[in-house]
């Protein structure tokens, strides 16, 4: 199962215990997914066009529990003109009397993620997005993310408007929003190892490039103090740059401060720096002719 899917399971179980939760979540479930109609014998029907099958549970059951609607049989009159004035044209915004409350706003974002929401696989990406038919229907469901402080932006993508959320932190918060703890705990793992993960790399990657920097530092080092022993010759360097010659031949792959550590007494790494920086200069003198045995 995609964590997408994980995620709708845990947002079908959860039943708001007021009603007019309940009803706020079936205005979303009716307007992002759902339809009127009439069957064979011409009576009225109500469903849900999605393949989630806990979609179509979650539906049916808060028909039940809001205005007693068995699953499976056709409306009555009485029962539809109910419906009708309740939830009006479904390809219309949700009426805004749902939504007065906090509470109501949360269940109304469970129910349109329910219907039209999916989420990428946190463990590649962070990316979650409501695919709707209008752009009225998306500009609501923005402004609803924004009543609980929560960034989304719009796209139009061939003919959905789309509104997406791409910042794990965001994500987390919306999940928290509709009420997902599970799935909440299962992202808040995911990006915990995945940062782990990136710290680690991060400097592994600076060390090996520290590591690589040092090595080629103390072959040029090394090259150079070779080309002074054969062009110059020891006996004409200083003595404390002929002692530094002379200890960084005998250890080529010490680093600087245990360089340092070789002299006696033991001079500093920036002393080390210095004194290997001058036998780096005289022999590119050698070699470009200005300086001479």
């Amino acid at each position: 199962m995609s964590f997408s899917s994980e995620v709708k399971e845990e947002l079908s179980k959860r039943i708001s215990p007021a009603r007019h939760c309940q009803i706020a979540e079936l205005a979303a479930l009716l307007h992002f997914c759902g339809q009127y109609g009439r069957d064979e014998n011409g009576l009225f029907t109500i469903g849900f066009q999605t393949e989630n099958e806990a979609v179509v549970r979650k539906g049916f059951t808060l028909l039940k529990k809001t205005y007693n609607i068995e699953t499976g049989l056709p409306l009555d009159i009485r029962q539809m003109s109910v419906i009708l004035q309740e939830f009006g044209d479904l390809d219309e915004p949700v009426n805004r009397i749902f939504l007065k409350n906090s509470c109501c706003r949360r269940a109304f974002l469970r129910g349109a993620f329910l219907s039209v929401g999916s989420m990428s696989d946190p463990a590649k990406s962070y990316h979650l997005e409501f695919d709707c038919a209008s752009a009225s229907k998306a500009r609501q469901i923005k402004e609803i993310i924004g009543n609980f402080e929560i960034e989304s932006k719009i796209i139009l993508r061939k003919k959905y408007h789309v509104v997406y959320l791409k910042e794990g932190s965001a994500i987390v918060d919306l999940l928290n929003v509709c009420e997902a703890p599970v799935s909440l705990m299962n992202l808040e793992n995911l990006r915990i190892l995945k940062e782990m993960r990136n710290s680690v790399n991060r400097r592994v990657n600076c060390e090996t490039a520290n590591i690589a920097k040092t090595v080629s530092a103390a072959a040029r080092q090394v090259e150079d103090i070779e080309y002074l022993r054969l062009h110059y010759g020891f006996e004409n360097l200083p003595a404390g740059l002929k002692d530094m010659a002379e200890i960084r031949l005998e250890n080529p792959d010490l680093p600087l401060k245990e360089l340092g550590e070789c002299f006696s007494p033991p001079i500093g790494k920036s002393g080390v720096n210095h004194r290997l920086r001058k036998l780096g200069e005289l022999a590119e003198r050698l070699r470009n002719g200005s300086l001479n045995n």
